[in-house]
Protein backbone atom coordinates (compact mmCIF):
# COMPACT_ATOMS: atom_id res chain seq x y z
CA UNK A 1 0.00 0.00 0.00
CA UNK A 2 1.07 3.98 -0.76
CA UNK A 3 -0.42 6.88 0.61
CA UNK A 4 -0.55 10.05 -1.79
CA UNK A 5 1.51 12.57 -0.69
CA UNK A 6 -1.54 15.34 -0.40
CA UNK A 7 -3.39 12.75 1.70
CA UNK A 8 -3.46 15.22 4.69
CA UNK A 9 -4.46 18.06 2.52
CA UNK A 10 -7.19 15.66 1.11
CA UNK A 11 -8.49 14.85 5.13
CA UNK A 12 -8.24 18.21 6.20
CA UNK A 13 -10.65 19.43 3.10
CA UNK A 14 -12.89 16.53 3.87
CA UNK A 15 -13.19 17.34 7.56
CA UNK A 16 -13.94 20.51 6.36
CA UNK A 17 -16.55 20.13 4.16
CA UNK A 18 -18.26 17.45 6.29
CA UNK A 19 -18.24 20.05 9.42
CA UNK A 20 -19.77 22.78 7.03
CA UNK A 21 -22.53 20.35 5.59
CA UNK A 22 -23.95 18.14 8.30
CA UNK A 23 -26.00 18.89 10.92
CA UNK A 24 -25.20 16.11 13.33
CA UNK A 25 -23.29 16.96 16.44
CA UNK A 26 -20.08 15.28 15.65
CA UNK A 27 -18.04 16.00 11.98
CA UNK A 28 -17.78 13.04 9.03
CA UNK A 29 -13.96 12.03 9.31
CA UNK A 30 -13.11 8.55 7.23
CA UNK A 31 -10.53 5.82 7.08
CA UNK A 32 -9.89 2.75 8.38
CA UNK A 33 -11.88 0.69 11.43
CA UNK A 34 -15.07 0.00 11.35
CA UNK A 35 -16.40 -0.96 8.49
CA UNK A 36 -17.03 1.76 5.97
CA UNK A 37 -20.03 3.04 4.68
CA UNK A 38 -18.47 3.93 1.66
CA UNK A 39 -20.62 5.85 -1.35
CA UNK A 40 -20.86 2.04 -2.49
CA UNK A 41 -23.15 0.46 -5.32
CA UNK A 42 -24.37 -2.94 -4.85
CA UNK A 43 -22.27 -6.04 -4.96
CA UNK A 44 -21.63 -6.91 -8.86
CA UNK A 45 -24.42 -9.42 -10.01
CA UNK A 46 -23.20 -9.92 -12.85
CA UNK A 47 -20.27 -12.44 -11.20
CA UNK A 48 -22.17 -14.53 -9.60
CA UNK A 49 -23.47 -17.74 -9.99
CA UNK A 50 -25.40 -20.35 -8.05
CA UNK A 51 -22.25 -21.62 -5.31
CA UNK A 52 -20.68 -18.18 -6.38
CA UNK A 53 -20.43 -15.29 -4.04
CA UNK A 54 -20.92 -12.17 -5.57
CA UNK A 55 -18.05 -9.91 -5.62
CA UNK A 56 -17.98 -6.21 -3.49
CA UNK A 57 -17.94 -3.02 -5.35
CA UNK A 58 -14.40 -1.08 -5.58
CA UNK A 59 -16.02 1.40 -3.18
CA UNK A 60 -16.78 -1.17 -0.67
CA UNK A 61 -14.02 -3.42 -0.54
CA UNK A 62 -11.43 -0.37 -0.70
CA UNK A 63 -13.38 1.56 1.69
CA UNK A 64 -13.52 -1.34 4.22
CA UNK A 65 -9.78 -2.56 3.21
CA UNK A 66 -8.27 0.77 4.33
CA UNK A 67 -10.63 0.88 7.44
CA UNK A 68 -8.99 -2.31 8.52
CA UNK A 69 -5.65 -1.02 7.81
CA UNK A 70 -6.16 2.15 9.59
CA UNK A 71 -7.59 0.49 12.65
CA UNK A 72 -4.87 -0.09 14.63
CA UNK A 73 -1.99 1.67 15.82
CA UNK A 74 1.43 0.61 14.42
CA UNK A 75 3.21 -1.87 16.30
CA UNK A 76 -0.41 -3.88 16.24
CA UNK A 77 -0.93 -2.58 12.22
CA UNK A 78 -1.73 -5.98 10.04
CA UNK A 79 0.13 -3.95 7.51
CA UNK A 80 3.24 -3.50 9.61
CA UNK A 81 3.35 -7.52 9.90
CA UNK A 82 6.38 -9.17 9.92
CA UNK A 83 5.47 -12.71 10.75
CA UNK A 84 1.80 -13.23 10.53
CA UNK A 85 1.02 -12.89 14.36
CA UNK A 86 -1.09 -9.81 13.15
CA UNK A 87 -2.91 -11.58 10.95
CA UNK A 88 -6.51 -11.62 12.46
CA UNK A 89 -6.30 -7.87 13.94
CA UNK A 90 -9.55 -5.88 13.29
CA UNK A 91 -10.85 -8.43 10.99
CA UNK A 92 -14.45 -8.28 10.63
CA UNK A 93 -17.48 -10.47 9.55
CA UNK A 94 -17.78 -11.59 5.90
CA UNK A 95 -14.37 -11.10 4.52
CA UNK A 96 -11.32 -11.83 5.55
CA UNK A 97 -8.41 -9.43 4.68
CA UNK A 98 -4.45 -9.90 3.68
CA UNK A 99 -1.94 -6.59 3.72
CA UNK A 100 0.35 -5.64 1.47
CA UNK A 101 3.30 -3.93 3.20
CA UNK A 102 5.03 -0.33 3.45
CA UNK A 103 7.89 -1.33 0.93
CA UNK A 104 8.76 -4.05 2.63
CA UNK A 105 9.76 -7.62 1.73
CA UNK A 106 8.15 -10.06 4.34
CA UNK A 107 6.76 -13.98 4.41
CA UNK A 108 3.55 -14.15 6.62
CA UNK A 109 1.92 -17.22 8.61
CA UNK A 110 -1.45 -16.64 8.67
CA UNK A 111 -4.83 -18.65 9.56
CA UNK A 112 -8.02 -17.90 7.80
CA UNK A 113 -11.69 -18.94 9.05
CA UNK A 114 -13.63 -21.41 6.79
CA UNK A 115 -16.20 -20.17 4.62
CA UNK A 116 -15.16 -16.74 4.13
CA UNK A 117 -13.77 -15.02 1.04
CA UNK A 118 -10.13 -13.81 0.93
CA UNK A 119 -9.84 -9.86 -0.81
CA UNK A 120 -6.13 -8.17 -0.75
CA UNK A 121 -4.22 -5.55 -3.24
CA UNK A 122 -1.63 -6.08 -5.13
CA UNK A 123 -0.49 -2.42 -4.43
CA UNK A 124 -2.74 0.26 -3.45
CA UNK A 125 -3.01 3.96 -2.42
CA UNK A 126 -5.40 6.77 -1.34
CA UNK A 127 -4.94 10.49 -2.25
CA UNK A 128 -6.20 12.83 -4.88
CA UNK A 129 -7.36 11.93 -8.36
CA UNK A 130 -4.53 13.40 -9.30
CA UNK A 131 -2.27 11.03 -6.87
CA UNK A 132 -4.01 7.47 -8.25
CA UNK A 133 -4.04 8.86 -11.49
CA UNK A 134 -0.39 9.07 -11.65
CA UNK A 135 -0.20 6.18 -9.14
CA UNK A 136 -2.14 3.91 -11.44
CA UNK A 137 0.12 4.89 -14.47
CA UNK A 138 2.80 2.61 -13.44
CA UNK A 139 1.05 0.30 -10.89
CA UNK A 140 1.80 -3.24 -11.84
CA UNK A 141 1.25 -6.67 -9.99
CA UNK A 142 1.01 -10.42 -9.42
CA UNK A 143 -0.84 -12.77 -7.16
CA UNK A 144 -0.02 -16.66 -7.73
CA UNK A 145 -2.31 -19.09 -5.41
CA UNK A 146 -0.57 -22.56 -4.87
CA UNK A 147 0.96 -22.26 -7.99
CA UNK A 148 -2.16 -20.57 -10.19
CA UNK A 149 -2.07 -16.89 -11.63
CA UNK A 150 -4.51 -15.23 -10.20
CA UNK A 151 -5.68 -12.25 -12.25
CA UNK A 152 -6.29 -8.62 -10.63
CA UNK A 153 -9.04 -6.39 -11.18
CA UNK A 154 -7.83 -2.63 -11.45
CA UNK A 155 -9.49 -0.03 -9.49
CA UNK A 156 -8.81 3.87 -11.03
CA UNK A 157 -10.09 6.40 -8.37
CA UNK A 158 -13.02 5.50 -6.23
CA UNK A 159 -14.44 7.83 -3.75
CA UNK A 160 -14.44 6.22 -0.65
CA UNK A 161 -14.75 6.94 3.21
CA UNK A 162 -13.13 5.23 5.93
CA UNK A 163 -12.69 5.34 9.30
CA UNK A 164 -9.26 5.32 11.80
CA UNK A 165 -7.88 5.29 14.94
CA UNK A 166 -5.71 7.56 16.88
CA UNK A 167 -1.87 6.60 16.38
CA UNK A 168 -2.31 4.40 12.95
CA UNK A 169 0.20 4.42 10.65
CA UNK A 170 -2.18 5.16 7.36
CA UNK A 171 -4.12 8.75 8.84
CA UNK A 172 -2.18 8.84 11.80
CA UNK A 173 -5.05 10.94 13.09
CA UNK A 174 -8.31 9.30 14.11
CA UNK A 175 -12.18 10.10 12.65
CA UNK A 176 -14.02 9.67 9.72
CA UNK A 177 -12.57 10.23 6.23
CA UNK A 178 -13.43 11.22 2.60
CA UNK A 179 -10.63 10.38 0.14
CA UNK A 180 -9.98 8.59 -3.32
CA UNK A 181 -8.88 4.76 -3.31
CA UNK A 182 -7.12 3.03 -6.18
CA UNK A 183 -5.24 -0.14 -6.95
CA UNK A 184 -5.18 -3.71 -8.12
CA UNK A 185 -6.87 -5.95 -6.21
CA UNK A 186 -8.06 -9.73 -6.06
CA UNK A 187 -11.23 -11.32 -4.40
CA UNK A 188 -11.09 -14.78 -3.55
CA UNK A 189 -14.00 -17.02 -3.09
CA UNK A 190 -13.34 -18.79 0.26
CA UNK A 191 -10.33 -21.24 0.05
CA UNK A 192 -10.26 -24.96 0.87
CA UNK A 193 -9.70 -26.38 4.07
CA UNK A 194 -5.98 -27.01 4.74
CA UNK A 195 -2.63 -25.26 3.52
CA UNK A 196 -1.87 -23.21 0.81
CA UNK A 197 0.60 -20.95 -0.44
CA UNK A 198 -0.01 -17.00 -1.76
CA UNK A 199 2.87 -14.79 -3.51
CA UNK A 200 1.76 -11.16 -3.64
CA UNK A 201 4.20 -8.77 -6.12
CA UNK A 202 2.82 -5.19 -6.64
CA UNK A 203 5.03 -1.97 -7.48
CA UNK A 204 4.29 1.58 -8.98
CA UNK A 205 7.21 4.14 -9.84
CA UNK A 206 9.89 3.13 -7.16
CA UNK A 207 7.31 1.49 -4.41
CA UNK A 208 7.17 -1.95 -4.74
CA UNK A 209 5.56 -4.51 -2.29
CA UNK A 210 6.82 -8.55 -1.58
CA UNK A 211 4.58 -10.06 0.26
CA UNK A 212 4.31 -14.17 0.37
CA UNK A 213 1.96 -16.08 2.55
CA UNK A 214 1.41 -19.44 4.26
CA UNK A 215 -2.16 -19.77 4.62
CA UNK A 216 -3.56 -22.43 7.23
CA UNK A 217 -7.98 -22.37 6.46
CA UNK A 218 -9.20 -23.99 9.09
CA UNK A 219 -11.89 -26.97 8.82
CA UNK A 220 -14.73 -25.24 10.93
Amino acid sequence: MHLGRSIALLIGASLLVSACSTTSASPSKDTSSAPARAETTSALPAESSPGVRAKLSAADLQGRWWTWAASSVNDSNPVSDQDGRLCAQGQTAGIWFLAGTFGETVTRSCTVPTAVPVAFPLVNQIGETGDCTAFMATARGSANLDGRSLKPERYEATAVHISAVDGNPITQNGGRFRTRACGLWVQLEPLAPGSHTLSIRGSSGSFAVSVDYKLQVSAG
